[in-house]
């Protein structure tokens, strides 16, 4: 539900609790360790709104304590959290990068805390700013990183992060993306929140053209059987290192060798791709008339425009035919809460559609937009696994307020609230969600999803084939 300036990349051998940070240049990191004691001793500056695009910097110890009493100011939980869970948080992060560098320290233990976050900090600060001195300078970067999303992941929330900037390619420009070019089912975006929700098989659901993997012969509805030589999922569980090689970030650049099944006939091939700059399409919404009179609209994410754009898009299938009804795909993004407002605005304008509740339980009421012209149109919403954040907030609504029918499988589970981005001394973000959300009968949709009332997966032989069972479905129930 909120996006960081730049660019949102998967890292290469990392999941949300394990980010991985491209390394600052080893001088200017080690420039930046010298006066570590003194940085800990004193309270570190408040952070803030971002104002304009940032630039990187080492993270220090400062910057820790930063996003420490950062959290407490603006996270949904902050006036009541237990300050120990952070720092235990941080601090397992922090040795569980020094064992895996193979850099341990026999003096790298977490410090007594007694739940006073001012005595605690000291506490912590010191006992970090002595074991990052002796940290080489070329890790001191990763190790900080990793102690930074230690304590984030203590939250437990799938929408609170600590984003660093990422590194563009020389010569990029806006439309430029990097990488191998495949989206997957499941999607990054569950992958990162809640790998939990995430289940097999790992599908493509497209190719970007132009991309590595469009050059390789990579098709829709391929299934992914391993990753050099390793499979996404095992025992049902998603393997986080195989999917973060398939949406390498810049500057990784590890060839791959991908074996892939078609569903049709069953065969396996193997391709090997490396990632690199291509011009990536513009995520927009599509729109088509289907048989009976019947629109379909897919939305990718709620996006700044998105529901305009969706709105325009069936004025223009009216000008075509007399609508009978609407079907509304949703890709599965989030995005914006006053895109999704706008685009409910257009099936109701007096129910709440969601509550944002406060840890006291204080909640305030979301309502459509009323200012949208109201459709009068039969609705079928299109869901899926991938469906998160905004995704869920308009299929939870269209279901509690019986605005329509839901088609295809139970959504994500990743809604547990819209995130402000909070700017941090070394130029990165932090996310923070300041109240958890309800649905419109108040009932918790984070974690859970929201169901369909019609099941209807689609397979790997569906996207191979171009059928989407789904649409049939949807489409029937329209018509009758």
């Amino acid at each position: 539900m909120m996006r960081f300036p730049g660019s949102l990349r998967w890292p290469a051998r990392a999941g949300l609790c394990c980010l991985a940070v491209a390394a600052v240049a080893a001088a200017t990191v080690g420039a930046a360790r010298a006066p570590a004691a003194a940085q800990a001793a004193s309270t570190p500056p408040a952070c803030s709104q971002p104002q304009q695009q940032p630039v990187a910097g080492p993270t220090t110890v400062t910057t820790i304590g930063q996003a420490y009493y950062c959290i407490f100011a603006h996270y949904y939980s902050g006036p009541v959290l237990d300050d120990r869970v952070l720092l235990t948080g941080a601090f397992a992060g922090l040795t569980q990068e020094l064992n895996r560098l193979g850099t341990d320290q026999p003096d790298a233990t977490m410090p007594a805390l007694t739940g006073s976050r001012d005595s605690d900090w000291a506490a912590f600060a010191a006992v970090y700013s002595r074991v990052i001195s002796k940290v080489p300078a070329r890790d001191v970067q990763q190790v900080a990183a990793a102690a930074m999303t230690g304590m984030v992941a203590a939250l437990n929330d799938n929408h609170a992060r600590w984003q660093y900037p990422s590194p563009q390619p020389p010569g990029a420009t806006p439309r430029d993306s990097y990488g191998l070019g495949i989206n997957t089912s499941p999607s990054p975006g569950v992958l990162k929140a809640d790998p939990g929700e995430a289940l097999p098989p790992a599908l493509v659901t497209s190719v970007d053209p132009g991309s590595p993997a469009a050059r390789a012969g990579v098709r829709t509805g391929d299934v992914i059987v391993s990753v050099d030589g390793a499979p996404p999922f095992t025992d049902g569980m998603a393997s986080l290192g195989v999917f973060a090689l398939l949406y390498q970030s810049y500057p990784q650049q590890q060839a791959l060798r991908i074996t892939l099944r078609w569903p049709v006939t069953g065969a396996t091939r193997a391709v090997t791709i490396t990632p690199a700059l291509y011009q990536a399409p513009v995520s927009s919404v599509t729109s088509k008339l289907l048989d009976g009179d019947i629109g379909y609209v897919q939305v990718p994410a709620f996006n700044p425009g998105t529901a305009s754009q969706a709105l325009a898009a069936v004025t223009d299938l009216e000008k075509k035919a007399t609508l009978r009804g609407l079907i509304l795909d949703m890709g599965g993004g989030g995005g914006a809460t006053a895109e999704v407002a706008k685009l409910l605005g257009a099936f109701e304008h007096r129910a709440a559609y969601a509550y944002n509740c406060t840890v006291n339980g204080q909640c305030t009421a979301a309502y459509p937009d009323a200012s949208t012209p109201l459709l009068h149109l039969p609705l079928a919403v299109l869901t899926s696994q991938d469906c998160v954040s905004g995704c869920e907030m308009f299929s939870g609504a269209v279901k509690d307020l019986h605005l329509g029918t839901l088609v295809g499988t139970r959504t994500a589970g990743v809604i547990s609230g819209g995130a402000l981005g909070w700017l941090l001394d070394d130029g990165s973000l932090l996310a923070l969600p300041a109240k958890h959300v309800v649905g419109a009968d108040h009932e918790i949709i984070n974690g859970i999803g929201v169901a369909p009332d019609y099941y209807i997966p689609r397979t790997a032989r569906d996207l191979a084939t171009g059928q989407d069972p789904d649409i049939a479905r949807a489409l029937a129930l329209l018509k009758a």
